[in-house]
């Protein structure tokens, strides 16, 4: 996607870009684009460690987001936290197609740090503190954590991976994911 990023663009909203997304003004797109798309691309390629899989599931969520604009709520939550989770859930798909003998549900549980993040330095202070709070975690919990948020491992797939019980496993989980949304709630 080519993008013209401009100062102006930089201080415009995400709800003033978005809507103007609705009125199919391509611009605000390439602004949300120059503004997440780094972000969500870190997610992907840690999830899939396929670059060529990970850029086309970014263009795919920002093809979703001119589509669907009008279907974001940001009572809900972030937009940036909106995107990640569509690439999150688009990624785990793919990794799921490939291995369709797994039927377990995927963890069900998110953590959603509600920021605006528009600006790098938000967004560079947001994933210090993200990184903090997992290393805070037990080494257990943050392995845990690790391989069923960024590898898209079920609950059973990290009992088989680390030899533990899958009772164990969703304890872990289930702790720390309350951690994190302790730590990381304003």
């Amino acid at each position: 996607m080519v993008s013209g990023n401009t100062g102006t663009q930089m201080s415009t909203s995400d709800a003033a870009l978005i809507e103007k997304i609705v009125q199919r003004d391509e611009s605000a797109l390439a602004a949300l684009y120059d503004r997440y798309a780094s972000l969500l691309s870190s997610v992907l390629n840690r999830i899939l460690r396929d670059t060529q899989a990970a850029e086309e599931i970014l263009q795919d969520v920002f093809f979703q987001l001119w589509r669907n604009a009008a279907q974001f709520d940001p009572g809900r939550g972030s937009l940036p936290g909106w995107l990640v989770v569509i690439a999150r859930n688009r990624a785990i798909s793919r990794l799921r197609r490939h291995n369709p003998s797994e039927g377990e549900e995927l963890l069900e549980t998110s953590v959603i740090v509600p920021a605006n993040l528009e600006s790098a330095v938000v967004q560079q202070q947001l994933l210090g503190r993200v990184k903090g709070a997992l290393e805070n975690l037990s080494a257990d919990q943050r392995a845990a954590i690790e391989l069923a948020y960024f590898e898209g491992l079920t609950h059973s797939e990290i009992a088989t991976r680390t030899g533990d019980p899958l009772g164990t496993v969703k304890t872990r989980i289930r702790t720390a994911v309350e951690s994190l949304k302790r730590t990381l709630s304003p």
